[in-house]
Parts: C-alpha cells; sequence; structure tokens
C-alpha cells in the first residue's frame, strides 16, 4: 500500500513512497517513517517487512479469498471491484513464515550492528489478474461464481508487484507455492474448518 499506484512494474524497497493513494497506505508509511527516526535518534536496529497479499488457511475474513469462497459455496455472488481490471502480487502464508523465521535466524546468527534501519518486501514476485486468481479458486471449488461487476473502492491501487530480490538473496529463499496449490490449501482448510 505504500508503493500507491506506482508506474513501476515491480516495486523496490528504494522506490519513492510519498503518494499512498489510501488512509491505510499512509498509516503504514508513517510507521515507517517513526521507525526510521527511532532507529537514528536512539540507535534502535530495525527491520521493516512489506507483505504483498498474503492468503491462505487461517487468513482474515475481510480478505477476496476468503469472501469469495464463503460466498461461492453459498451461492451467493462476488463483488469485484474496478470491473476486475487488477493485479496482486499474491503470497501463500507458508512463503511468508519461512521468509520471517529466516529472518530471525540471520538476526541471531549475526548480531544486528550493521543493520540500523532496513526494509524489505516479501512477495512472490509473480503478480497476476484479479479475474484470473477468481478462475482457479472456482476449478477448485468446482462450481462457478455468481459475479458483480462494481467501480473501483477509493484508495485501492490497481497493480502490486513486489521486488523481493534484496531479502530473497539475504536469506537465500524465495517463495514457491504455486496459485493452485496455495488456493487448494485454502480451500481444504475452509471446508474443514466450517465443517463442509
Amino acid at each position: 500500500s505504500v508503493y500507491g499506484n506506482n508506474s513501476d512494474t515491480d516495486f523496490k524497497e528504494l522506490d519513492d513512497t510519498n503518494e499512498p493513494i489510501s488512509l491505510y497506505g499512509a498509516t503504514k508509511k508513517s510507521n515507517e517513517l517513526m521507525a526510521f527516526t527511532y532507529s537514528n535518534l536512539y540507535n534502535i536496529n530495525i527491520i521493516g517487512l512489506r507483505f504483498f497479499t498474503v492468503y491462505g488457511p487461517w487468513g482474515r475474513p475481510d480478505m477476496a479469498l476468503f469472501k469469495f469462497t464463503h460466498a461461492i459455496l453459498q451461492d451467493n455472488p462476488i463483488q469485484i471491484y474496478n470491473n476486475g481490471k487488477m493485479i496482486r502480487d499474491f503470497t501463500y502464508i507458508d512463503d511468508v513464515v519461512e521468509s520471517v523465521s529466516r529472518i530471525v535466524m540471520k538476526i541471531k546468527e549475526n548480531s544486528l550492528e550493521n543493520v540500523k534501519h532496513n526494509i524489505y518486501n516479501i512477495g512472490s514476485e509473480n503478480p497476476m489478474p484479479l479475474m484470473d486468481y477468481i478462475t482457479v479458486l472456482e476449478k477448485t471449488l468446482g462450481k462457478s461464481a455468481k459475479k458483480i461487476f462494481i467501480q473501483a473502492q477509493l484508495g485501492d491501487v490497481t497493480r502490486t508487484s513486489s521486488n523481493s530480490s534484496k531479502l530473497y538473496n539475504w536469506i537465500n529463499y524465495k517463495p514457491k507455492t504455486e496459485i493452485k496449490a496455495g488456493i487448494k490449501n485454502f480451500v481444504n482448510w475452509f471446508k474443514d474448518y466450517y465443517k463442509i
């Protein structure tokens, strides 16, 4: 969200983040600014992480995959913002957890003397059109969605695409869960959790 509608094809940590287009993005940016200031004023080593559209089991109920799955299984329509013309860098939760775990291990192995203040992207580096994402979900559920196409939400970015090479070169790990596998894992969890 801090990148706003950046025109770059992939977002890098050093890209300009001074024009977030939502209050949500602005709160993230302000958090990073405060962390940077504290780091410099009080000599605190700080690492900030920018997550790209995390999905998977135990996900938030207000996220698209959760809402779409619930609606499709109930034969209710799904609302698709911006007429479906959005692209997201979906990142599976297990890959995020593995990345964070490796960061913790790196910190334990090496002191943070030279870290000072660092920000890292955590994304799959594999942006996907929202409509393709929905198609994978439909195939996984074996059921078509009733679709209502509506205008974009205020403050919604049209594309997210991470360049996470800075982090993955450091921790020697890159997300490897394909969308089909990640959505299947989520659907299996959802059906089991809600006894469907």
